[in-house]
């Protein structure tokens, strides 16, 4: 199975007119990242609450969890602005906030994350399949940039 990254993404987009012209970056993965997959909501072991703020900060800022376990992610934006919440590597986020930064306007279609409107709430299941620490973050241009990341340390049972 080949893993489709934000920076091979960056690269044809560059490469590409048609690619930047679209406006869309939906897709790019197979569903598998090193750290993980999306999870079965019928299989999630527990749900953890995340605050999205337009304090450009989320509480909590650091989550652990075992690795093989399949939590529920239910964020919540309390703020008056458009937050996300993008589970990825610490490479892969920086690159995929640089594409932002650029790019104001794309859309994100991506099974890593979501987008959460002012005042909404919206759930991420994921399965974590790897020990170590993967981020958290809004890519959304400058929240990113003014700290809006946390970080998910994946213990071993």
């Amino acid at each position: 199975m080949k893993k489709i990254t934000f920076a091979s993404f960056a690269i044809s987009a560059l490469v590409s007119s048609n690619a930047l012209a679209a406006g869309n970056h939906a897709g790019g993965h197979d569903d598998e990242f090193a750290f993980g997959r999306p999870g079965n909501p019928a299989k999630a072991t527990r749900t953890v609450a995340v605050e999205a703020s337009d304090a450009m900060r989320y509480n909590p800022a650091k989550i652990r969890v075992e690795r093989g376990e399949t939590v529920r992610f239910v964020i919540t934006n309390t703020g008056a602005i458009k937050h996300e919440f993008v589970i990825d590597e610490p490479q892969s986020l920086q690159e995929h906030a640089e594409l932002m930064r650029r790019f104001p306007d794309m859309d994100h279609a991506e099974p890593n994350q979501v987008i959460i409107a002012p005042g909404a709430t919206e759930t991420l299941v994921w399965q974590f399949t790897k020990a170590g620490e993967v981020d958290f973050a809004c890519l959304i241009p400058g929240h990113f940039e003014a700290g809006m990341a946390g970080k998910i340390v994946v213990e071993t049972k």
